[in-house]
């Protein structure tokens, strides 16, 4: 799935590397502990969380995903937004929870890596 229909099916705004819209992704992790993305995420993916600190960009970083979308309405901080910006991470903000978030990338076809 093209990170454009990420935004789109998750009525986000853009926060950053609006260039990397185009980039496919193959699957998405919700969690706000970075210790489980970590342990349970591949790359090409997208991780969904609520947490909000310059670790989820590192964790993100480390693990090659492609976009990282802030549920709840939660936005990241600068320093943040200057890392994804450095690592070509495209972030976006959503105002559904993680649960809701997570349930639409599904039924539209995103799944979760162990499947």
């Amino acid at each position: 799935m093209k990170i454009a229909k990420v935004k789109e099916l998750l009525e986000a705004e853009l926060l950053c590397s609006g260039e990397d819209l185009e980039n496919e992704v193959f699957s998405a992790c919700g969690c706000d502990m970075m210790s489980d993305v970590l342990a349970y995420v591949k790359n090409q993916a997208v991780l969904l969380t609520g947490l909000v600190n310059p670790q989820v960009v590192k964790t993100a970083e480390m693990m090659d995903m492609r976009c990282i979308v802030f549920v709840r309405n939660k936005r990241p901080t600068p320093e943040m937004m200057e890392l994804a910006e450095d690592s070509g991470i495209v972030m976006l903000a959503t105002s559904f929870t993680l649960f809701e978030a997570c349930g639409r990338l599904y039924i539209n076809g995103l799944r979760g890596e162990a499947e």
